[in-house]
């Protein structure tokens, strides 16, 4: 099953489906995009991949789909 290591060494399960560590998200812009019917493959197209670490918290992003390396955000704790 496909897989990624956090920063914090957590291997995190990523190929689950539905996947309860993953969050789809697209900008209101693109969202705007679709009126009407909608064609629900198009719009899944345009969703972003986000990873919640179970264990630190930090976020995962595919910006650019799972092809390319994702970009880890850290949990500021101020």
């Amino acid at each position: 099953m496909p897989a990624i290591l956090c920063k914090c060494g957590n291997r995190l399960n990523i190929g689950e489906i539905p996947n309860p560590i993953e969050w789809l998200m697209i900008s209101d812009i693109e969202y705007d995009e679709f009126q009407g019917e909608i064609d629900s493959e198009k719009l899944y197209m345009k969703f972003k991949s986000l990873i919640i670490c179970q264990n630190c918290k930090r976020l995962i992003c595919f910006w650019d789909g799972f092809n390319q390396n994702p970009i880890f955000y850290k949990v500021d704790n101020e």
